[in-house]
């Protein structure tokens, strides 16, 4: 289970992998021009961006993959003023091999938390509770600690000094069995008998179990499953048909991109249906496509899902202290983009957006290859933005 869910921000400092030839790339480059699904844009960017774009896809595929490249990618770029690019890349099913499509669901990860901060923010618009509500005052009885001077805010803002339950080491030793058979209160259950990190509200430390936490107030104030008030108050207002909150179904909904990881030879195993729902729940449960995360990234980045109070505390970011990076309510802010990134076994994907200029980036790519950081996704896109926007180069 060592890999089957983010254990660390993206964004920090990872451990280095070993790069691969640069004539790995040179052949992923040919593979991708070959066999990629793409959709000419009638605004498209420039032919010398797009080139620059295909290029950066197969460097990175090829450095973030083992023997062989990572099988695929789906890259959407919108800059107003300066075009569009949608494109699939390389493969998203080597069993019979098929070509990445721009429709594929994937498996989003962590950017599932955008959807849970996003909830919150509506909670404490209406007055059901308070960003700076502790832990202690929804009664879940979970003993966590300092829970009497945690509050939502600092679990949003990942400051809670709230030990990561996946990334306890007896934790890391066990079974998928035993993985699998976890609930959300296990898994805080299991955190908080951990002594914390520091102080509450001392410094950033990226904590899965802090969305857990999220999710389970959330569903003590609603008397409702967190599933349910994401659908009921996101996606079927905002139209988002192709995005959903998986609760039982280990599945993929057609079509979809196969997820990817390496075994212990170097080859690549399909892992598109390995984890319960209740591995990641709150913290990376859901799927999505690319169009609908396209619309979902600009419209919480730009505040269109709650108040401007709750959207202002959103977008108040605190040093991560890595690099040029810099986090708010559950979204992540560098250079001017906001937006997150999301790591579940077979699936990396990004979706920022920029105010200032209006221009969107999404990448997904059908592996979880987050080291070395800032991980595959945010790699490519650091790497489109330093093409597109230059002058706002994240990470």
């Amino acid at each position: 289970m060592k890999t089957h869910v983010s254990q660390h921000d993206p964004q920090e400092a990872g451990v280095a992998l070993k790069r691969v030839a640069t004539a790995v790339s040179a052949a992923l480059l040919s593979l991708s021009l070959s066999g990629a699904a793409g959709l000419a844009a009638p605004n498209a960017l420039p032919s010398d961006m797009q080139a620059a774009i295909g290029a950066a896809v197969a460097k990175e595929l090829a450095a973030y993959g083992g023997t062989q490249p990572i099988p695929g990618a789906v890259v959407g770029v919108w800059v107003p003023g300066k075009g569009e690019f949608t494109k699939g890349f390389g493969y998203g099913n080597l069993s019979p091999k098929t070509a990445m499509a721009l429709d594929d669901h994937v498996r989003i990860g962590s950017n599932t938390k955008t959807f849970v901060a996003t909830v919150l923010l509506q909670l404490v618009d209406e007055k059901k509770l308070g960003l700076d509500d502790t832990i202690s005052k929804f009664g879940l009885g979970l003993n966590v600690p300092n829970e009497k001077s945690i509050t939502l805010r600092e679990l949003a803002e990942m400051r809670s000094g709230i030990v990561d339950a996946y990334a306890i080491p007896w934790v890391q030793k066990q079974s998928n069995a035993w993985w699998m058979h976890q609930t959300p209160r296990d898994w805080v259950a299991v955190a908080a008998k951990q002594p914390p990190l520091f102080a509450p509200g001392a410094k950033y430390n990226y904590s899965n179990t802090n969305w857990f936490l999220l999710g389970l107030i959330i569903e003590k104030v609603t008397h409702d499953t967190i599933a349910h008030q994401i659908a009921s108050r996101i996606l079927t207002p905002m139209g988002l048909v192709q995005t959903s909150f998986p609760t039982t179904g280990w599945g993929m909904p057609s079509p979809y991109a196969h997820g990817y990881s390496l075994d212990a030879k170097g080859a690549w195993v399909d892992e598109s249906a390995v984890l319960a729902p209740s591995v990641s729940w709150a913290a990376g449960v859901m799927i999505s496509d690319m169009a609908d995360m396209k619309r979902w990234v600009k419209a919480y980045v730009t505040g269109t899902t709650n108040g401007a109070a709750t959207q202002k505390a959103r977008l108040t970011c605190l040093p991560t202290g890595a690099k040029n990076t810099s986090f708010g309510l559950g979204v992540g802010c560098s250079a001017g983009w906001y937006g997150y990134t999301g790591g579940i076994t077979g699936y990396n994907t990004g979706a920022y957006y920029m105010p200032a200029t209006g221009a969107t980036i999404v990448v997904f790519v059908n592996s979880q290859r987050e080291k070395p950081a800032p991980g595959v996704a945010n790699a490519l896109f650091a790497d489109i933005a330093k093409i597109v926007t230059p002058q706002n180069v994240p990470f």
